[in-house]
């Protein structure tokens, strides 16, 4: 959105080109062994079962002594068929390959030391891991599978929300960590599995927030220069109708970076000085001017 006389950019790296689909899954890779490695440093050392296959694993492992590589194998793999089956060739062979190399990863992985015997720190730092590793699978447009596409399944056969699947599912394995273990470790579970979400979000969204400002003015020709030159940014004329004058309005629409945000309110104010602004966060904006996708 930047007004700028350089000639545009293009992407480093072309979508859909071969190298843009090397790095796709070399980032599936490297997740899904941030992800096993996080699994066997915190979580399975510390019998933390915050739901998924992994979850599932380390349970199965308590009771039965099987190795939980050799669980998410079990698991993964039917799922995978069951998904194809039931809801289509769409998962692609992305989900296939999450599907087993992170159980290989989780077996090649399996003697290291784990860092802490703390089962806090470890729901923590075993969260962050997890959700680093899920969040850069998720970037590369892969899957690792597993509960997902169970709970993919059960959303399309029963009508239950997606969301609402995904919590159901990860619920039933902590509430079983609690039966197996303690009511202690289920809740430390919990927080395992929120902050996996928290970093899943993180790693998708960054941590940067630009924000949307929209302007009504009564001059609007003045404001927009004002934006368009001197804060050097792009705009948008959006059509509203006032709700008491039930006149048609202008309103700029802006996006701007955090630190642009002064800047911005600052000229609108000297432009015209009654001008009505309202502000907002964008967690992630795509564009000329800010970041560009892909390629990055």
């Amino acid at each position: 959105m930047m007004m700028t006389n350089n000639k545009r950019r293009q992407p480093l790296i072309p979508f859909g080109s071969r190298l843009y689909t090397a790095m796709e899954y070399g980032l599936l890779l490297a997740g899904s062994f941030i992800v096993a490695i996080s699994f066997n440093l915190f979580l399975f050392p510390n019998k933390i079962a915050s739901g998924g296959v992994s979850g599932i694993s380390i349970l199965v492992q308590e009771l039965l002594g099987v190795e939980p590589a050799y669980t998410q194998w079990l698991l993964n793999i039917p799922l995978f068929i069951a998904g194809v089956m039931l809801l289509g060739k769409r998962f692609g062979i992305r989900t296939l390959v999450g599907s087993v190399v992170l159980p290989l990863f989780v077996w090649l992985t399996r003697g290291v030391e784990p860092w802490t015997t703390d089962v806090l720190l470890a729901a923590l730092y075993g969260g962050i891991g997890v959700g680093l590793g899920l969040g850069i699978v998720f970037r590369g447009r892969g899957s690792t599978g597993g509960l997902d596409l169970a709970a993919q399944i059960i959303h399309r056969y029963t009508g239950i929300g997606l969301g609402l699947s995904i919590a159901l599912l990860d619920g039933l394995v902590i509430i079983t960590a609690g039966l197996i273990f303690s009511p202690e470790r289920a809740l430390v579970a919990l927080i395992g599995l929120y902050v996996t979400s928290k970093t899943i979000d993180i790693v998708q969204l960054g941590f940067g927030t630009s924000k949307v400002a929209y302007i009504i003015s009564e001059q609007v020709d003045r404001v927009s220069s004002t934006i368009l030159h001197d804060l050097d940014r792009g705009l948008t004329k959006l059509t509203g109708l006032g709700g008491y004058t039930e006149k048609e309005r202008i309103v700029l629409m802006v996006v701007v970076s955090q630190n642009e945000v002064s800047r911005l309110k600052a000229l609108v104010r000297e432009a015209d000085p009654k001008a009505f602004v309202v502000l907002t966060d964008a967690s992630e904006v795509l564009g000329e001017g800010f970041k560009l996708e892909p390629g990055k």
